[in-house]
């Protein structure tokens, strides 16, 4: 029969917030919390706590948000709450083999890909740049070197043909959190023993910053409309429209060839906004310039000053 383990949770964003609450509801009981320390968010940049600090204030647990994790004292802190195990989860940073070798399990992780595919920061919206069939969850053992250690538990989900990384996020969330449930059961029970990666099927899904949503019209068109939606929501996609950011957030592909320009006006009618690229035609669904609110393509082009033969971007 499953004893309860004293759990150490590793967490920052909504995703990892949402993990945590069911984690507090299960048979293990979280002795201390750690996550990013208070950031600036929104338009006034006011400091504010991350998902998971606000979660575990609410529920009363101790909540460490340093800095710096390489001190003597924060290793000290960790210590002083004696874990069977560390649960992370989109903490968002490195951790150092003396975190990942403090707990007698280790340091287990939720990852959402199927590994060893997509290790990196942002594993669901680089499966659906790259056109993957199938997104996923893996729960694994952390190690030195990232997202490389062993295997517990796997599940695929299809994905939507127009699914964002916001959506297959929230598909994939409630999966790992079952996931992580099943694992960390398993460990107890010792019926579940990790696998090794198969490193040549490895590939990287590194951070993605605000300069990656710039739309470049050279590529195709299939390309693009991927991009928009594995950038939504963040960074977000955008052009320049008369000198204005203009923000994409959803395209469509209309064609796969085009006999224009990158970035030429094709069309801008009741019937929408559709752009040349390197190959094919996008449609702008739904646009939003700079301080105005979302419109779709067919609307935002009733107030916009463009015709066909513009250019973009």
């Amino acid at each position: 029969m499953s004893t309860s383990w004293p759990i150490v949770f590793m967490g920052t964003p909504q995703i990892a917030a949402s993990t945590l609450e069911r984690l507090l509801d299960g048979p293990d009981r979280v002795v201390g919390v750690v996550t990013q320390p208070d950031r600036p968010v929104g338009r006034g940049q006011k400091s504010a706590p991350s998902p998971v600090r606000r979660i575990a204030e609410t529920r009363g647990l101790p909540v460490i948000a340093a800095e710096k994790i390489r001190t003597p004292e924060f290793l000290e802190a960790l210590r002083s709450w004696r874990p069977e195990v560390i649960v992370v989860v989109a903490y968002g940073r490195i951790l150092p083999k003396t975190i990942l070798d403090l707990a007698p399990h280790g340091c287990l992780n939720v990852h959402y890909s199927l590994l060893p595919k997509y290790r990196g920061a942002a594993p669901a919206a680089w499966t659906i740049i790259n056109g993957e069939r199938e997104g996923g969850v893996t729960t694994m053992q952390l190690v030195e070197k990232m997202d490389a250690g062993k295997i517990y538990l796997q599940e695929a989900l299809p994905l939507a043909p127009d699914e964002t990384t916001g959506s297959l996020q929230n598909r994939l969330t409630p999966v790992g959190v079952r996931l992580l449930l099943e694992t960390l059961r398993g460990l107890k029970d010792g019926t579940l023993v990790g696998r090794e990666q198969d490193e040549s099927q490895a590939t990287l899904a590194p951070i993605l910053k605000k300069a990656d949503g710039l739309i470049d019209w050279a590529l195709p068109a299939a390309v693009i409309e991927r991009r928009v939606r594995g950038l939504n929501p963040w960074p977000g996609s955008y052009t320049y429209i008369n000198g204005k950011m203009l923000k994409v957030h959803r395209g469509k592909m209309i064609s796969a060839e085009s006999a224009r320009n990158p970035g030429e006006v094709v069309r801008a009618d009741s019937l929408g906004l559709w752009i040349a690229t390197g190959s094919g035609v996008v449609g702008l669904e739904e646009v939003q310039l700079e301080n105005k609110k979302k419109l779709a393509g067919s609307e935002f082009v009733k107030g916009a000053r463009i015709k066909a033969g513009d250019l973009v971007g």
